[in-house]
């Protein structure tokens, strides 16, 4: 019965929550960023693109300049500022992600640190293994110093059995490794979603130039020839700025979700060794001597 109760209190519990201060910090990140880039965004498409220099006459109610391809992009109309807002956030939240994964993944190749932790569980050297962690830094190797400070506290334990203390240290790696995934996990979901709302802009402004488009030719007497040619122009622009943006937020998100995968990959592979070390070279009544 006592050993029955031994077990149950170490039952997985729910995953815990990302810390506080760092919810706030990406929410504060996300917050400044996103206005930043609209105002941005509008500075750029007003006075960039919508220079006098970039159209006949020096006037933006004209054609652009031939070959112009600011003044062409500015005949895109409203929803050019919108999809660059986009296009920004795509680039300023994966350089923002490549550095926090790049961090995450500590000073040293992460493959050499887990076969370095791996030699020294071998021979029992929890010490140089902790000592490993310090030196490598980052989430993997936080998540295992974690794992290695349990083995420590189990393998001095005398009151748990084997298989409670093995898995109370499974239970701490778990733990660990679910309050460093928000952290690499954050903002990801803001490039998902741009992915998918980049494209329907795009299709919104590519329908609005195609109203304008109709427009010039429903007008009485002779089509409006200049009218006609914003209005073709609008809906490509757009259709192209959208499929642009929504290609870089899909790539970006892909590439950073096999990173973060190739890290969890690295913590479920130190955590086993743990375990299974653990495992091996400590019995029911075995002395801790590390």
């Amino acid at each position: 019965m006592e050993q029955k109760n031994a077990m149950n209190k170490n039952v997985r519990p729910a995953a815990p929550a990302a810390p506080q201060g760092e919810a706030k910090g990406g929410s504060a990140f996300a917050a400044i960023v996103i206005p930043l880039a609209l105002i941005v965004s509008i500075i750029i498409y007003k006075f960039v693109f919508g220079s006098p220099g970039n159209f006949q006459g020096g006037n933006p109610e004209n054609n652009p300049l031939p070959g112009n391809y600011l003044g062409i992009i500015y005949k895109g109309g409203v929803i050019v500022p919108i999809l660059l807002t986009l296009f920004l956030l795509v680039i300023t939240f994966s350089i923002e992600r490549f550095l926090t994964i790049s961090k995450a993944k500590g000073s040293k190749s992460i493959e050499a640190f887990i076969r370095n932790v791996r030699q020294k569980l071998n021979v029992n050297d929890i010490t140089g293994a902790l000592a490993a962690c310090d030196q490598q830094k980052g989430s993997v190797a936080s998540v295992v110093k974690a794992g290695l400070g349990k083995y420590q506290e189990m393998a001095r334990d005398r009151s748990l059995d084997k298989d409670s203390k093995i898995a109370a240290i499974q239970k701490e790696i778990e733990e660990s490794t679910a309050l460093e995934l928000p952290m690499l996990e954050k903002n990801l979901v803001i490039l998902s979603t741009i992915a998918s709302v980049a494209t329907l802009i795009g299709l919104l402004g590519t329908v609005f130039g195609m109203i304008n488009a109709f427009s010039a030719l429903a007008n009485a007497g002779a089509p409006d020839a200049v009218g006609l040619a914003n209005g073709i122009s609008e809906a490509l622009i757009n259709t192209a700025l959208g499929i642009l943006t929504s290609a870089l937020a899909i790539i970006a998100y892909n590439f950073f979700t096999s990173k973060i995968d190739e890290l969890t990959y690295s913590i479920d592979e130190a955590g086993f060794s743990i375990i299974q070390t653990f495992a091996s070279q400590h019995g029911e009544k075995e002395t801790y001597t590390a």
